[in-house]
């Protein structure tokens, strides 16, 4: 692609958003715009199709989302209106756009209880009201166009916003000692190596109007932890760097209840998106130390 195509992502402030503006400025193949509110509201998805139609995206990525996990128990209608309505609605203007469009969903379509990683065939059965809004939204896009590629992610972390490894680290400043859940299971990813991805599959999308590009595909980080795992490694990249550093004590879930429950097991097997678009991304640890890096120049 010698002329720079337009990549238009819903939404301004999340990790993903903020991610491909920094790393589609790097990498030169697209003119990433991101397009929220006021013009383009997920909550008043009557407010999508012409947002899009005027923003004349070559490729839309749906990254924007209702992700409050535990308020969605006691806001279903909201999080279903944002995650599943508008989702639709957004891969409705792709179709009429006749452009391809890429939307990020979450291993909380799965419920958790297979005893390895899940691949995309396997059957889907949300046990929360986030994971229902979500997989309601996948149907919504797959039905609205062929031309799709639906990314399921899960664990997202990122220099920006709200996560769990920059909540460890503001923790760690106060705190000498931190309980956190030992028996859920899942692949740490960065938001960085998502936008890579997402560059990586709408270049795919765009040259090709091949089938196998089309349809569920499986993005994480390559391999797999627990919370506790995960914030140690947090932990022991940030000592490396004179960060703050608390020690680790793993608990059960029930030890830290929550109002939405939460996958034992949130890994997903990503070798159907290696093999189709050749991405595979780093493993999970080199990541983390690279972003416990960076916040902590910051």
């Amino acid at each position: 692609m010698s002329v720079r195509k337009r990549m238009i992502v819903t939404g301004r402030e999340g990790q993903v958003v903020l991610s491909l503006l920094e790393r589609g400025a790097e990498d030169g193949r697209f003119e990433v715009i991101a397009l929220g509110r006021p013009q383009l509201d997920l909550s008043a998805p009557e407010t999508i199709e012409a947002a899009l139609h005027q923003a004349r995206p070559d490729v839309i990525v749906s990254a924007a989302a209702y992700t409050a996990v535990d308020q969605a128990e006691s806001d279903e209608d909201a999080a279903t209106v944002i995650n599943g309505v508008a989702a639709g609605k957004i891969a409705e203007a792709a179709a009429q756009l006749g452009v391809p469009v890429i939307h990020l969903s979450t291993d909380y379509v799965f419920d958790g209880s297979k005893d390895a990683a899940y691949v995309e065939s396997d059957p889907v059965g949300p046990i929360g009201a986030y994971g229902r809004s979500k997989l309601a939204g996948e149907q919504a896009v797959a039905t609205a166009t062929s031309n799709h590629a639906i990314l399921r992610t899960a664990w997202v972390y990122s220099p920006f916003g709200k996560n769990f490894l920059k909540t460890m680290l503001k923790l760690a400043e106060t705190r000498d000692s931190l309980n956190v859940v030992d028996d859920q299971v899942g692949n740490p990813t960065s938001a960085l190596d998502i936008a890579d991805a997402v560059l990586a599959v709408a270049a795919n999308l765009l040259e090709s109007d091949d089938p196998a590009l089309r349809g569920t595909f499986h993005m994480t980080g390559t391999g797999e932890a627990s919370w506790a795992d995960f914030a140690i490694e947090i932990f022991a990249r940030s000592a490396d760097m004179g960060g703050p550093t608390v020690e680790v004590g793993r608990i059960p879930s029930s030890a830290y209840p929550t109002p939405a429950k939460r996958p034992a097991n949130s890994r997903l097997d990503c070798s159907l998106l290696e093999a189709r678009h050749g991405t595979r991304f780093p493993d999970w640890k080199q990541s983390t130390s690279i972003i416990v890096e960076r916040l902590a120049r910051t």
